[in-house]
């Protein structure tokens, strides 16, 4: 983009930036800290649920396709990603000064918003992909129901040598937190899938009503989730409280977060059942920064499992963050945050005051 404000702006200074850094073009990054191989392919796929043999058998992999094993293209990103150590060696992106500005101008808060990708041909084991950054778009500033904001898009390209094997889109909303928004809804919890990025998909949007602890609030909701043909079902479930898991109509395969085609049969018809409300903690974050609209932090958000079968992201409340662990026996509880929305969330078992 090019700027148009008001010479020596901040909004001047980071769209100047961002020309440059657009004009700079792609820059590559670091090799891969490990090459391609088997182990780390067996932990993804079982993460993952992907029980294509291909990827872990070697017999079956001699038989296949490729003669060998391949890994899942989808696992593109984990080759190169920097791990949990933030003093890692690492090479700079002509992402990182954009974004590092604009955290400088008080846009704190980061929501991803896309993220697309293609994949040329599956890696061998033994292939040490080298990514390859270029920033290509800055937008903004925007009014969204977040904040004010910047959304930055950004292309990285996977390379095997100089043969590109997979490319990938990505764009965040990088927004300015209203003042004061996480003390004003201090008692609210997050929306369970909104606040983790996942799910039956959320986004932001105005509300009004009541908290999460059924008292009136001080304001509007922030967080809203994209209620869709293929979702309504879910939301219109959690305000009568049952929590509704998806099954195909044809197969019976259950299937959550809720989508128009059954992955087994690919059949598109659908209905659902209403899950017991138990499960147990099968993996969870506590989420510390950036400041989120609307809520408080810590507050942790958990992939729970369910004895139907399925996951489902949620968040665990009514338990400080530092008592959750996984295996932890929970049961759903739901809490009206205004006059339409009503939240699936998770509660221990027992929790706090039951015998």
């Amino acid at each position: 983009m090019t700027a148009t404000a008001g010479r020596g702006t901040p909004h001047d200074r980071l769209t100047a930036l961002a020309d440059r850094r657009i004009a700079e073009g792609e820059t590559r990054g670091l090799p891969a800290a490990d090459p391609v191989n088997l182990p780390m392919i067996r932990h993804w796929a079982d993460a993952m649920g992907d029980a294509n043999p291909l990827h872990t058998d070697p017999e079956a992999a001699a038989a296949g396709v490729h003669g060998e094993i391949t890994a899942p293209p989808a696992m593109i990103q984990v080759w190169t990603m920097p791990g949990v150590r933030r003093d890692a060696p690492r090479a700079p992106t002509p992402v990182d000064d954009v974004l590092a500005m604009l955290d400088a101008d008080g846009y704190t808060g980061v929501v991803a918003t896309d993220c697309e990708q293609t994949h040329h041909r599956y890696l061998r084991l033994g292939e040490r992909p080298v990514p390859a950054t270029r920033l290509s778009a800055l937008a903004g500033p925007k009014k969204t129901a977040l904040g004010e904001g910047y959304f930055v898009t950004w292309n990285v390209t996977w390379y095997s040598d100089d043969e590109a094997v997979a490319e990938m889109l990505f764009r965040v909303l990088k927004f300015r937190p209203p003042a004061g928004a996480g003390r004003r809804t201090a008692a609210r919890e997050p929306h369970p899938m909104a606040a983790a990025g996942t799910g039956t998909g959320g986004e932001a949007a105005a509300g009004t009503g009541t908290g999460a602890d059924g008292n009136a609030a001080a304001g509007p909701y922030p967080l809203r989730p994209a209620v869709n043909a293929d979702t309504a079902f879910f939301w219109e479930g959690a305000a009568v409280g049952e929590l509704r898991v998806q099954r195909c109509a044809d197969c019976g395969l259950l299937r959550h977060p809720p989508g128009p085609v059954c992955p087994s049969c690919r059949s598109a018809a659908r209905t659902h059942v209403t899950a017991s409300g138990r499960g147990e903690v099968y993996s969870y974050v506590v989420h510390h920064n950036p400041p989120v609209p609307g809520l408080r932090t810590p507050f942790v958000v958990a992939v729970v499992e369910l004895p139907e079968g399925v996951r489902i992201v949620g968040n665990v409340v009514d338990c400080p963050p530092a008592e959750v662990r996984i295996g932890m026996a929970v049961r759903v509880t739901y809490r009206r945050m205004d006059e339409e929305l009503t939240l699936p969330v998770w509660v221990p078992v027992p929790a706090p005051g039951e015998a």
